[in-house]
């Protein structure tokens, strides 16, 4: 006889199977995925002058949600170095100083350098296909004069090459980086003086022939100039961008 206390077991196969998330806690890292990305766009397309205040009322109104899940998102944003949190006070969008930009363009130019050769010893037709339909779909941003679609696609073609590359020492420390430059890498594309979105548009067909012909040297010049180029015009937007008085 069972004891009350002893369910019997019935196996009704599915022994070993894996545990299903719940619903809510997957609808939660959802949202949470969706905020972050949105905080993400908005601080990288220059909605919040370098230095700034982050206006959480604001921006709790602007996303509709909480204090707290908005504080987790910023985080997040402050481990990718797009902003400074400050004790007690919030947070600020980071601003460069003009040798540290200088420092982390180098480095980036010199990890893209690397991935850039490496790629086009490895890259597959397949891997290869898939940056050139990211090119075509970049260069019909460019012709929308949407820089929003543009900056996406362009960051995709970036990131895919360092895949190609398959280091994952590199590609761990690019993406320790990448995040610190995404906001200036954006704002370079504003200098009007010398149309930098024109002149990146070009860099990036040479960046695609140069890997279609699998020229790994030639491939390694064109992004480190391009990376160059991209430094020089963020240093102009950084310099000139407004910064809040009341951020020290």
């Amino acid at each position: 006889m069972l004891d009350s206390a002893v369910q019997p077991v019935i196996d009704d196969g599915t022994a070993g199977a894996q545990p299903v998330a719940p619903a809510a806690a997957t609808s939660a890292a959802s949202l949470h995925d969706t905020l972050l990305a949105q905080l993400r766009d908005y601080i990288v397309e220059g909605n919040l002058a370098p230095g700034a205040r982050v206006p959480e009322r604001t921006l709790c109104e602007r996303f509709g949600i909480s204090r707290t899940p908005l504080r987790e998102a910023l985080k997040v944003l402050a481990s990718e170095g797009l902003i400074d949190l400050l004790p007690n006070r919030g947070a600020r969008v980071r601003q460069l100083e003009a040798h540290e930009m200088v420092a982390l363009f180098d480095v980036m130019g010199g990890l893209e350098a690397l991935a850039g050769r490496l790629a086009c010893e490895k890259i597959t037709e397949a891997g290869y296909a898939e940056i050139e339909r990211l090119h075509h779909a970049m260069y019909a941003s460019y012709l929308r004069r949407d820089l929003h679609g543009y900056f996406a696609g362009n960051q995709a073609i970036h990131d895919r090459i360092v895949q190609a590359a398959g280091n994952e020492p590199l590609a761990a420390t690019y993406a320790n980086f990448a995040g610190r430059l995404r906001r200036v890498r954006y704002a370079a594309n504003l200098d009007k003086d010398r149309d930098r979105w024109g002149e990146a548009m070009r860099e990036h067909e040479e960046i695609l022939d140069a890997l279609r012909r699998r020229a790994g040297a030639e491939l390694s010049d064109i992004l480190f100039r391009h990376l160059r180029n991209k430094r020089r015009a963020a240093a102009v937007q950084e310099g000139a961008a407004p910064v809040d008085a009341s951020r020290a």
